[in-house]
Order: structure tokens, then sequence, then C-alpha cells
């Protein structure tokens, strides 16, 4: 039977399974829920030293559905949810209490906060003095407070996003993984930067920039909130195929330049299989968030059965022996046009009946396989 357990920076996880950063690990209770349930381990929602203007409107979510009248299927989701309006203080003894009652588990603690070094090394050593596992830095929420220049208005900078990374590094004593936004050309780039500048991994990706549509009845965008909206966070099933292209971009600028550094995957991961994917194409864990929402905490359980069948079919014993392993079927343009004739010129000699190898020599069609090697 599959191993699913995972040692991440030194983090041991049961499996590979974390709660994404966002209402599922908004307190205390649920956190412990995700435990109880099984999860490999949970990411906090993004909390700040100061949570005063932190303030959410409702409605605050919009969901995209396809499908008969009855039966949709939700495969888009957007947000325009705020970080943790909850004190700091709140926070920290929170986090004492769900290391006190799991202390074996592993509890990430998700932070955002402006362009103060002594603002971000304060945050980062009252949370680790307070028993959290490790650090998850968002440089990737689209829409929550650009205007103070935090979440991704910080990522979208390399050289602030790297000063950034310094000073966390420089302080913290557990494991910090910095949080991409793909709301960026090259997200390599920033990922890089957070690299060279000590981080031991990278998350990839947070939500994409969007506003969900327009409700043709009354004109308005949606979320409508007294009328009006702002562009949100999309997340769900529609995004996977642009969070696996950027999960793959990562991991191939990690493995060659930063080997043995650690990558979260995330991106509209609801089953075994789509985890599956993320690991193929180098995913040390696999974030769930919107699919929580949607289908609750024993959602894991599922995840665990599907992953672990795939590698049972496929004779996997455990994550290491395939993660990464898709990697290397990707490649140029101009090489797949050089493969595919290549190909093409076999097939041919092959239906001709020539021979191109040596093992293809036979003894009973010698003469007819040497007449046909003869320039015409």
């Amino acid at each position: 039977m599959a191993d699913l357990s995972v040692t991440v920076d030194g983090l041991k996880l049961p499996n590979p399974f974390v709660i994404g950063s966002g209402p599922p690990g908004t307190n205390a209770n649920v956190i412990n829920k995700a435990f109880e349930e099984g999860w490999g381990a949970v990411i906090a929602k993004t909390i700040s030293l100061d949570a005063s203007k932190v303030i959410n409107v409702a409605p605050r979510y919009a969901r995209m559905r396809v499908g008969a009248k009855g039966s949709e299927t939700i495969v888009g989701w957007q947000n325009i949810e705020l970080i943790s309006d909850r004190p700091f203080d709140t926070w920290i003894e929170e986090f004492k209490q769900v290391k006190q009652k799991y202390p074996d588990r592993i509890l990430i603690a998700s932070i955002m906060e402006e362009y103060n070094k002594d603002a971000w090394c304060e945050i980062v050593e009252r949370c680790q003095d307070a028993g959290v596992d490790a650090f998850e830095l968002n440089f990737s929420c689209p829409h929550g407070l650009p205007e103070r220049k935090m979440g991704a208005a910080m990522g979208q900078d390399c050289e602030v996003l790297g000063t950034v990374c310094g000073w966390v590094n420089g302080v913290s004593k557990k494991p910090v993984w910095a949080k991409m936004t793909p709301n960026i050309t090259h997200i390599e780039e920033p990922a890089r930067a957070a690299l060279r500048n000590g981080c031991e991994g990278i998350a990839a990706i947070n939500t994409i920039l969007c506003v969900m549509g327009v409700d043709l009845k009354t004109l308005r965008p949606e979320p409508t909130v007294e009328g009006y909206t702002t562009p949100g966070g999309y997340s769900c099933k529609a995004v996977r195929p642009i969070a696996l292209r950027m999960v793959m971009e990562c991991a191939r600028m990690m493995n060659k330049e930063f080997p043995g550094r650690s990558l979260s995957a995330i991106g509209g991961v609801e089953t075994g299989e789509d985890a599956a994917q993320f690991i193929l194409l180098g995913g040390s864990t696999v974030q769930v968030c919107t699919g929580v929402m949607i289908h609750g905490y024993g959602l894991v359980k599922e995840l665990c059965r599907g992953l672990s069948a795939f590698m049972d079919a496929k004779g996997f014993k455990t994550i290491e022996e395939f993660r990464g392993h898709s990697l290397q079927y990707f490649t140029t343009h101009a090489d797949l046009v050089q493969r595919q004739a290549s190909a093409k010129a076999l097939e041919k000699a092959a239906a001709e009946g020539r021979v191109t190898k040596d093992t293809q020599w036979t003894g009973e069609k010698f003469v007819e396989q040497s007449n046909k090697l003869v320039a015409n």
C-alpha cells in the first residue's frame, strides 16, 4: 500500500494535503477540525499586526456554474475577501492552543505586512514564539490592501519581495515559504528572488485577478455590494491548467538553480488525481482552499484515497518516487518539430522494409533488405 507521508523542509506530514490559507483556516475551531479530519498541515488565514483596517463586505463570493439547472457543477469561484480581521493577540493565543492540542501536527502561519522591517520581524518572532511550525509569506493576494502595497502589490516587485524575504529569514527559526502571485508575466522571477533571499520553499499559485461576470438583469458586475464591486481572486477547477503551467515553470527553475528547495502546489485541486498531476510537476505538498469551501473538511479522505489508488496502480510506494517525473517531457516547439520529423522518417523506413538498426536484419530476408539500402 502507498505511503502518503512526506517530509518537507524538516516538517513531517502524514500526507501531502495542506489546508490553504483562507476561510478554512480562519480560527482555532476550524483548524482543529481540519486536524481531526486528517489534513497533513494547516496554513492559517493570513494575519497582520493591525487588523483594525481589515473590514470585509458581503456578499464577497461569486461562483461560475456549468451544466443543467439543478445539477450544476461549480468550476469557478471569485472572492473579494480580505485577510483576517481578528486581533493579532487573539491569533497568538489560538496558535498556542492549537499546538498544545496537536503538538505533532504542522501549523503554518500566513503573514502579511507593509514594507516595514520592524513589522515583519515582530510578526515572525511573536508567531514562532507561539509555536507555529513554519511561515508562508503572502505576497500574492490580488485584491487585499493594495493601497498599502501589500499582497500582490509587493509580490510583483522582485526587489521589494527579496528585501522582505531577507528581513524574515534574518529572524525566523522556522522554514519560510513565499506564496507567489499568478498576476505577473514570469512567475519564476519573484520565486527566484525569494529563494535567493533565504526562503526554503515556494507556494504557487494564489488566485487570479478577475471579474466573474455581469448580471444582465441589473447590469451590475458580481459580486454586487450596494450596487458596486471590485475585481477579486479567481479559484476552483477552472484555474487548474494555469496553475499546473506555473508550478511547472517554478519547478524547472528550482531544479536547475535551487535544487532541494520545496514547492507547495495550489490551484483547483478537488481529487487525488488532481493532486497527482501537481506532484508529477514537482509539488512537494498540495494545498486546497476552495475545494474545502465546496466539499467540506472530509474531502481530505477522498484526496488520500484517490492519490493512493493512483500510486498503487503505477507501483509507486512513496511520493518522492514520482515527484517531478513529468517535468522531463517539456521541451521547445522547435524540438517537437524535430522529434516529429524523426519519428515520421522511422515510420516511413519501417513501412518500406528498410533496415535502420542492426537488430532488424534477418536471415530469411537478408538479400531483400540489402537491396533496399542501395542508392538508386
